[in-house]
């Protein structure tokens, strides 16, 4: 049985929003995975009782703290030892759980990943890959600033990725350019081509080449499209942006809806050694139950393993 570890706690709207996003969850999980939520277990059942669900449904680890958006991420994890976050993460380590999710800070859970979790052998650095309108894009907001080889890999984690989750044959690689043209780009981006380039004739990805922004969501461009943090969380930034500008003028589209972060529910982190997915700190009910239905996706098509293997 999958066993997902939630943290209860965590997010602008907690516990409220997740232990109804959960509920949601439930239909959708089957009878061979069980939801794990962490936190206060007195206002996790009152919860439960108010969206008319039995708590049996569940298994409920009772935490006594909360990691605040406010509190240092490193300081936190020692001083907040029985807080939502350090238990779900004790909790993986030890096996107990088969991934973990939070939409609480994301430097407690880039801490937890890095510092107990770990990064997986041959990986220089892990990354967080964005879902938006049926493409990957990474990364968007770990490592602001990234040397061509951690750049290449990206495009082996995120070719790994697209063809295990989101179940797309010999995904096409990119790499986010002003320019389609192979002499665009600064030093960088031409140093990291030439990787690509190189890494596509071994075979290890399908490098299609360079991809401007705006072709983005062409569907004909590539499926997974590699960038550093900075560019990967502008990018993100604006596109949350323009979706939340369309939906308050009223226009909406079944590609326009592909941009809405809830239909994902959370983003990854690619590279460890165990499922982590980070979720929006706004996350809405149906947000709360995406992330889990993704963190089920990643657990069940064994990402972590195939990337074990890839750079084993």
């Amino acid at each position: 049985m999958i066993r997902i570890g939630i943290d209860a706690m965590g997010g602008d709207f907690a516990p409220n929003v997740v232990v109804k996003g959960a509920v949601m969850a439930l239909k959708a999980v089957g009878n061979d995975s069980r939801i794990v939520l962490f936190g206060d277990e007195s206002k996790i059942r009152e919860q439960l009782a108010k969206e008319g669900c039995d708590a049996d449904n569940f298994d409920i680890v009772h935490t006594s703290e909360v990691l605040a958006m406010g509190d240092h991420p490193v300081r936190a994890f020692q001083q907040k030892r029985d807080s939502s976050i350090v238990v779900g993460f004790k909790h993986l380590v030890e096996g107990k759980i088969d991934g973990f999710a939070s939409a609480g800070s994301t430097g407690a859970m880039m801490v937890g990943a890095m510092q107990l979790v770990k990064v997986i052998e041959g990986v220089i650095r892990p990354t967080i890959a964005a879902e938006i309108g049926g493409k990957l894009l990474l990364d968007v907001g770990l490592n602001v600033d990234c040397k061509p080889d951690v750049l290449e890999q990206y495009a082996l984690i995120g070719s790994v990725y697209a063809e295990s989750v989101l179940g797309v044959a010999s995904p096409r690689v990119a790499l986010l350019n002003i320019g389609a043209e192979p002499s665009k780009g600064n030093l960088q981006a031409k140093a990291v081509y030439e990787l690509l380039q190189e890494g596509g004739e071994l075979g290890r990805y399908n490098f299609v080449g360079n991809v401007e922004a705006s072709h983005i969501f062409d569907p004909e461009s590539a499926d997974v499209i590699v960038c550093d943090g900075f560019v990967g969380n502008t990018v993100l930034k604006l596109i949350e942006g323009f979706y939340a500008m369309s939906v308050e003028a009223g226009v909406m589209t079944p590609s326009l809806e592909g941009l809405n972060y809830e239909n994902a529910g959370g983003t990854p982190i690619l590279g460890i050694n165990a499922p982590v997915i980070i979720g929006h700190g706004k996350s809405t009910a149906q947000a709360v139950k995406n992330m889990i239905l993704t963190t089920i996706r990643t657990i069940d098509n064994g990402v972590v393993d195939r990337l074990k293997k890839v750079f084993g």
